[in-house]
């Protein structure tokens, strides 16, 4: 009859010694409950440090050049920020370069080039010639950013990566800046521009300065396009299409950025509207604590 080894037999042939006998499991092919999350290293990397430099760069040339009234390149920061902020993120994980530090760093660099910047624009370039209605849509989307942002940040192990919660920040810039660059191009600033007066287009502008803005802090799903895997071989049809979209964004590129991003700004209404059809859980703004949404604020 065999009978079970005494505890000191199994603890000599586990292969754990001094301090270990308090710690280790019995058997080594065991993992324990619970594996704590790896935490981010800790020092500064040049390189995706660089693009999030370059990115800061490109909202505070879009503030300049707004108060010097040059509102077409100011839009055009705008956009470059966008680009360079997609790809700090990316060089990092690519270089094995993330770090806490890169965090903090993006955060800022997102409040200035999406935050400020898009709202200084808008109210130099119509919003105050509606005296404070003005100033308050400017800030109103200012703030609903650095809210966006901060909630991003702590959020970010609780919602499905595959979703943005709230229109992101640099959507959110695109569809203002966008709409500036769009009337810039197409018309004469203080005069009519396709039919439409002055007054006109400043209410649209703060329209869209309100909705922008409001948007950011709102449950809707946006799709992140995180799950797309840049280093999987693609059909050679995928490389065509990458070119035809390179091809029609230059025919206008405000007209077709600008359309773009309208069409991505309400995308996640109406997945929020399909899923509502399904009966699968979902909600445009949280009223309780307990909302699967509002896990990584509260706990």
């Amino acid at each position: 009859m065999l009978t079970r080894p005494p505890f000191a037999v199994a603890f000599f042939f586990s292969g754990a010694t001094g301090p270990e006998l308090n710690c280790r499991p019995m058997h080594d092919d065991t993992l324990p409950d619970e594996i704590q999350p790896r935490k981010r290293r800790k020092g500064i990397y040049v390189l995706p440090n660089l693009f999030t430099l370059a990115a800061l760069f490109g909202g505070f040339y879009s503030i300049v050049m707004a108060m010097n009234g040059r509102f077409d390149l100011a839009a055009l920061g705008v956009f470059a920020a966008m680009v360079l902020d997609s790809l700090d993120g990316r060089v990092a994980r690519m270089t094995n370069t993330q770090s806490a530090f890169g965090e903090q760093m993006d955060s800022l660099s997102d409040m200035v080039s999406f935050g400020a910047a898009p709202a200084l624009i808008a109210y130099e370039w119509s919003l105050k010639g509606l005296g404070r209605w003005g100033w308050i849509a400017a800030f109103v989307y200012c703030a609903c950013a650095a809210l966006r942002l901060a909630r991003f940040n702590v959020n970010t192990g609780v919602v499905d990566k595959r979703w943005f919660q709230g229109l992101p920040s640099p959507a959110a810039a695109a569809l203002v800046a966008g709409f500036i660059w769009l009337m810039t191009e197409w018309g004469k600033r203080g005069g009519e521009v396709l039919y439409l007066s002055w007054t006109q287009i400043t209410w649209i502008t703060f329209a869209f300065t309100l909705y922008a803005g409001l948007s950011m802090v709102t449950n809707a799903p946006f799709y992140s396009f995180k799950d797309i895997q840049m280093k999987k071989s693609v059909p050679f049809a995928a490389i065509v299409l990458i070119a035809l979209g390179i091809a029609v964004i230059n025919i206008h590129p405000p007209t077709v950025l600008f359309g773009l991003f309208v069409a991505y700004g309400l995308s996640g209404y109406a997945v929020y509207g399909w899923r509502k059809a399904k009966g699968q859980p979902a909600s445009v703004i949280s009223i309780s604590t307990d909302e699967p949404d509002e896990r990584g604020l509260h706990n």
